[in-house]
């Protein structure tokens, strides 16, 4: 079971998270949605590890941001594979002690979940379903890059900043 913090000192770091996810989302818009998108606000998919409230800010981030991009559908799906995504996440890395571990195990579900959901709101506006594999494809690299190579540097600054307050 997910305990999540109701304090407002968490809502506010999920309001926070949420605004960071939309502002990167948005900042970056060009490369932030389409067939190929290096969206670095999922840079912020590792959060889950070290704060689980970050879960609720991942998820509202995500969906505030998708009603700018792929329609309806993305906004849906795109929301959904977040969300699960994050809790995922959270629930495989929580009992691993190594940061790396935690990193290579977390990371995978961003990844995975992205890869196989978003062809499917990406291609229901260009109707071409043929291009599913793809798409796939690009969205898994877009996802490994912002999430391995832009979110591992991020987890191991706020988790060394965690450490010492």
């Amino acid at each position: 079971m997910i305990k999540l913090k109701t304090s407002s000192k968490s809502l506010a770091r999920s309001g926070i998270i949420a605004g960071i996810y939309v502002a990167l989302t948005l900042a970056l818009y060009p490369i932030s949605f389409g067939a190929f998108q290096l969206r670095v606000s999922e840079s912020l998919t590792l959060l889950p590890i070290l704060f689980p409230e970050s879960i609720l800010g991942l998820t509202v981030g995500c969906l505030i941001s998708n009603f700018f991009g792929n329609g309806l559908l993305d906004v849906i799906f795109g929301t959904l594979a977040t969300f699960l995504s994050a809790i995922l996440t959270y629930l495989f890395t929580k009992n691993l002690k190594k940061d790396l571990a935690k990193i290579l195990v977390g990371g995978i579900f961003p990844i995975i979940i992205n890869a196989i959901i978003i062809p499917f709101t990406i291609l229901s506006i260009t109707e071409q379903p043929a291009m599913y594999f793809i798409t796939s494809f690009q969205i898994f690299v877009g996802q490994f890059l912002s999430v391995y190579i832009v979110g591992a540097p991020l987890y191991y600054i706020l988790n060394k900043i965690k450490k010492r307050s």
